[in-house]
């Protein structure tokens, strides 16, 4: 995305900053800005050092222009947009979700997509599950592309959050899992966007009772995963896809389909942990614990930062489920 032509004329505007919130170095500006999600995208006032909005996920190229766009109104001036992105920004979702509202009915109607995602992910922030779900109710039927994917995936994600016993949860799960399904193949949208909502489908069907209908559509997910990874150009875009096959490869009942795509991805990305850490979660998954304690061995040896303890935990773990094995 950020290498698009398209983007050039945003030269001279922004300084770009890419942060590996993993390494020690940048230990300094995590702890200033908190990351939970990954990609996240900041705008950062230079005056203060303090984001002015703060967007969490991938963005298509024509999102990223008018998040900048906003992000640099949101430096220079008090618009009701831009307090309710200051906000969101500084950690403050329940105000920025009344403020985003209080926005909405004013704001043009080419923003208006973009405020109904940020509100979105406000309340989802705020665990407010009911009216994350029910505002994704409320725009299912007027948003396109990658707004509407966003949106219903995170309002059916909240419904299925919600308390068991909450009297709309049922109603609501249905009508954001029917326009989910619906929204899967929407044209325009990130490949990493539509594999998301896979995911939430995939937990919908489970919390169904439907075993066999989360596998089925689990198995649709890693399908268009290799399809996706087949066209992307380098190592680094089709090892993008990784995490993506190994939830789906396991939520489908079939780990061994994705190991060829990560062995791979060990093989042309030698000093990547991830690669290795994966394939261990793999062969657990298949019972093959000590290809998994082989696999963990090789990522512990190249991981940094607190992937290091995660890495260790699971060694940990493999470690008992081959004693109890042998028992």
């Amino acid at each position: 995305m950020f290498t698009d032509r398209a983007l050039g004329k945003q030269a001279g505007r922004f300084v770009w900053l890419s942060i590996d919130t993993e390494k020690d170095q940048n230990r300094a500006f995590v702890e200033r800005h908190p990351i939970d999600v990954w990609p996240t995208l900041m705008v950062i006032d230079p005056a203060t050092d303090q984001p002015v909005l703060r967007w969490a996920g991938s963005a298509t190229v024509p999102e990223l222009e008018q998040l900048l766009d906003d992000g640099e109104r949101a430096v220079h001036g008090e618009d009701p947009l831009g307090r309710a992105d200051r906000l969101a920004a500084e950690g403050k979702p329940a105000d920025a979700a009344r403020v985003y509202r209080e926005a909405l009915p004013s704001v043009p109607a080419g923003k208006r997509a973009r405020v109904v995602e940020s509100l979105i992910f406000a309340l989802d922030r705020t665990r407010d599950t009911e009216g994350c779900a029910a505002l994704a109710q409320k725009w299912i039927d007027k948003l396109r592309g990658p707004a509407l994917v966003n949106v219903v995936g995170t309002g059916l994600g909240c419904a299925l959050n919600a308390p068991a016993g909450a009297p709309w949860k049922v109603a609501a799960v249905a009508a954001l899992r029917t326009g989910a399904e619906a929204a899967v193949d929407a044209p325009g949208v990130l490949a990493d966007d539509r594999s998301g909502l896979y995911e939430v489908l995939v937990e919908a069907h489970k919390q169904a009772g439907d075993a066999a209908g989360a596998r089925a559509l689990a198995r649709r997910w890693s399908t268009f995963l290799e399809a996706e990874a087949a066209r992307a150009g380098t190592p680094e875009a089709r090892a993008s896809f990784d995490p993506h096959r190994v939830v789906a490869a396991i939520a489908g009942g079939e780990p061994a389909r994705a190991i060829p795509e990560l062995q791979a991805s060990e093989r042309e990305l030698p000093a990547d942990y991830n690669p290795a850490a994966r394939l261990a979660l793999l062969y657990q998954a298949l019972g093959r614990n000590d290809d998994a304690l082989a696999a963990c061995d090789r990522a512990l040896a190249k991981v940094y930062g607190p992937r290091r303890k995660r890495l260790a935990d699971l060694k940990t773990r493999l470690l008992e489920q081959k004693r109890a094995a042998s028992q």
